[in-house]
């Protein structure tokens, strides 16, 4: 039958590999290669997930589809931001032997962003969906966080090589609905985790801009370890989060991975 159709055994074998070779690359999930316009980052996505280090207790964070809502909500409000999905976060308060007895979770990337300047962050936020419940929680600034480890390269402290660089929400703008986006450069505060600068330290109140500047000593310049969004320990929070940007990427989270989108 293959000479009747002038095909010989040889030229099957390889078209068939061919057609193999194909349909896996056709088969292979979207977010695996961004959406074709994110840069070198969007070609790692499987190098987001839980840091497992930055973990306490049995949090969840977790890529899944929606939410969508909530009840009578219509509208952009009532649907993720980007695509179907989003990263689902859910921490307690009490929960552990420790102290505090509470939960923690980071969900980031320890991979594509290691060396980067701090001084070059320039945009950074999210989207966050934000429940009345979390409110009565623990505040109506009871947010999840965006935090940066980074080695800090102070010339005052040259042996000190770590520090986590945390943005603290103001108050969500709405609840029970998707927000717009939230700017991490203009709203809320930052800190540094360690004492590297005192006027910036938890207890502290910087702006983006007054973060970067504290770091800029006129030493080499701190520079990124990671990036990730976090909630704990404090208060319990159950809600989500979408469209995390950083400078001209916004990331996508989706239930099948997380996609790259360019938005300059």
């Amino acid at each position: 039958m293959s000479t009747r159709f002038g095909v010989t055994r040889g030229t099957a074998l390889v078209a068939a590999a061919l057609a193999a070779v194909v349909a896996s690359t056709l088969s292979a999930p979207a977010s695996a290669a961004g959406d074709g316009g994110g840069g070198d980052h969007a070609r790692h996505a499987d190098h987001w997930g839980v840091i497992a280090r930055n973990t306490i207790g049995s949090p969840v964070a977790d890529l899944r589809n929606g939410p969508y809502g909530s009840f009578g909500v219509t509208g952009t409000a009532a649907r993720p931001p980007y695509g179907r999905g989003s990263l689902g976060i859910a921490v307690a308060d009490d929960s552990t032997t420790l102290s505090p007895p509470s939960e923690k979770v980071d969900f980031g990337n320890e991979v594509d962003f290691y060396g980067d300047p701090v001084r070059g962050l320039r945009r950074v936020g999210f989207h966050v969906f934000q429940t009345g419940e979390n409110v009565t929680y623990g505040g109506a600034e009871n947010m999840p966080n965006i935090k940066f480890e980074i080695d800090p390269n102070l010339s005052a402290l040259p042996g000190d090589n770590y520090s986590t660089m945390v943005w603290v929400p103001d108050a969500s703008p709405v609840t029970n609905r998707w927000s717009g986006f939230i700017d991490a450069t203009a709203t809320g505060h930052w800190f540094l985790t360690g004492n590297e600068v005192p006027a910036c330290g938890p207890a502290a109140e910087c702006t983006f801009a007054e973060i970067k500047d504290a770091l800029d000593d006129g030493g080499t310049g701190a520079t990124i370890l990671t990036a990730a969004v976090g909630k704990g320990r404090d208060h319990m929070w159950i809600g989500a989060v979408d469209g995390l940007r950083i400078n001209q990427d916004v990331y996508d989270f989706e239930a099948d991975g997380v996609r790259t989108r360019r938005v300059g």
